[in-house]
């Protein structure tokens, strides 16, 4: 009798595990059929949300500020199958905002998942840096992540059912030299994003913050370089690009749908990113030293304020060491010239 009694807890547990790795397999693929949103979805890290969560069965929505740039993604999007809506939207405009979640709305009849993933990056010293830079990054990265927010919340409470998904960054956690218009707006928005999640945990909506790091999708092309524009650039492209310190773009996308599909509340992509979180957490202060180091050892010294966007600058189409860069650049649509 025991020995049976053994074997049939034996035979429970292993019947337990085996379903349970049944639902963590198959969490993934929940989305099929939902409405995705997708803020700055026509190129870089949004483009490849986009092909994700269309190969899950999802139907699209992207929007973006360049109408020729939202063409290009519809053309991509619409020859891999997907059910995709482009539209027109700054959102930094609120009253733009308003209308472009209106005809979503109008089109799909419900909206299951926002991801707020709109953004750009200055990349100098602080002396080189503006007030306007300033308010230029907060309006995008914090209130365009707000606008979409609360305008859909009240849809989404209604429904009882959702996901907000942020795309904040490792500079929301961590403040890194050089970039501090940019994680100034990416703290912001990790604030809200944490905050949200914490008040709406009951209400079957669920809010997820993604913090990544480095990032393999060609975005330096199309980042704003002040200061001494030709290395900034260089270090910029170059930690951008390469293999092993950054992640791809589309690896990424697929950890982000899997995070929105089990409601996690919050995802760091890449090891290096996690570590650095892990450690300015136990140790604020001693990582602020390093970055101190690094800012004063490793990082150009302010030459000129005069800013130059990635593509205008020579060092970022020459060189081999933005090989990578430069592929990922060409898959997910990043302009050029």
């Amino acid at each position: 009798m025991k020995s049976s009694n053994v074997l049939l807890g034996l035979a429970a547990g292993v019947g337990a595990a085996v379903a349970a790795s049944t639902l963590l397999r198959r969490t993934p693929d929940d989305l099929a059929g939902q409405v995705v949103l997708i803020t700055g979805g026509s190129r870089g890290l949004g483009l490849s949300l986009a092909r994700e969560f269309a190969s899950r069965g999802c139907r699209i929505a992207i929007c973006a500020r360049d109408s020729e740039e939202l063409a290009n993604a519809r053309r991509d999007l619409d020859q891999r199958g997907a059910e995709v809506l482009t539209l027109a939207c700054d959102v930094a405009d609120r009253d733009a905002v308003d209308r472009m979640l209106a005809r979503t709305l109008s089109h799909y009849g419900r909206i299951d998942i926002l991801v707020n993933n709109a953004g750009e990056i200055q990349v100098g010293p602080v002396d080189a840096m503006t007030l306007e830079d300033f308010e230029r990054a907060m309006n995008i990265m914090f209130w365009g992540t707000v606008y979409p927010t609360m305008a859909l919340l009240p849809h989404l409470k209604q429904r009882g059912t959702g996901r907000i998904v942020n795309i904040t960054s490792i500079g929301g956690k961590v403040a890194v030299p050089h970039l501090l218009p940019y994680t100034c707006a990416k703290f912001a928005a990790v604030g809200f994003s944490e905050g949200l999640h914490a008040e709406l945990a009951q209400t079957g909506i669920k809010v997820v913050t993604i913090a990544p790091g480095l990032m393999r999708t060609g975005s330096y092309l199309n980042a704003d370089f002040k200061g001494d524009t030709e290395k900034e650039a260089a270090w910029f492209g170059v930690s951008s690009s390469t293999p092993g310190l950054t992640i791809a773009g589309d690896r990424a996308a697929r950890q982000i749908a899997d995070a929105t599909a089990r409601g996690t509340a919050e995802k760091i992509l890449t090891p290096q990113a996690n570590l650095l979180a892990k450690a300015h957490g136990v140790a604020p202060g001693l990582t602020s030293q390093i970055l101190a180091l690094v800012n004063q050892w490793l990082l150009p010294e302010g030459q000129n304020k005069q800013g130059k966007r990635g593509n205008q600058i020579d060092v970022l189409t020459q060189s081999p060491l933005l090989f990578f860069g430069r592929l990922a650049a060409k898959r997910f649509l990043q302009p050029t010239v």
